[in-house]
């Protein structure tokens, strides 16, 4: 499964990429079919996130697209397919309709607006689903520029996070279509 946008493609990470993963950067980058930089992974992604994304997939095999998504820079580094980050969700719908979204970038590929694209690209997938109403996102309120990608995305802030010092924003399917 893939969605794309102006500069990436963004690709579901299944259980075989997933366990490519899992594995290790070379199998990754074989089953990904792209360059997969030395400092892999972002930050704030790490092998307990990995290991949820992959078990989510095996416990619930009805949920193509509602996790982990790997984000391709289609021209990186002298042209090549680069992978940039990694986005996705956590998890289906819930019963209101709520999804929440995060993503990361590695460090080489920020501020140069692909974080936003990605998210953008990632929003618009959970709103072609009739389900979805509303898409949210948390962050702490120091990560500026996770704020920033938000906001540009038409988030508007909507007070604490599920955990200590996390912030919570929405989009919902009205303000999407606006």
């Amino acid at each position: 499964m893939k969605t794309t946008t102006h500069r990436l493609d963004l690709i579901f990470g299944t259980i075989q990429l997933l366990n490519a993963e899992l594995d290790g950067p070379v199998t990754l980058q074989r089953d990904l079919e792209v360059e997969v930089p030395q400092n892999w992974p972002p930050d704030l992604y790490d092998r307990k996130a990995l290991e949820w994304s992959a078990n989510y997939l095996k416990e619930n095999p009805d949920s193509l697209g509602w996790g982990q998504w790997y984000l391709i820079l289609r021209n990186g580094e002298e042209g090549r397919k680069a992978l940039a980050g990694i986005g996705g969700f956590k998890g289906k719908p819930s019963p209101d309709g709520t999804v929440e979204i995060g993503y990361s970038v590695l460090s080489q590929f920020q501020r140069k607006g692909l974080a936003g694209e990605a998210a953008g690209g990632l929003v618009k997938w959970a709103f072609s689903h009739p389900e979805v109403k509303r898409v949210i996102a948390e962050t702490y309120p120091e990560l500026i520029p996770s704020i920033r990608v938000m906001e540009k995305n038409g988030f508007r802030f909507i007070g604490d996070g599920s955990e200590p010092r996390v912030i919570r924003y929405e989009i919902t399917r009205e303000s999407f279509e606006k």
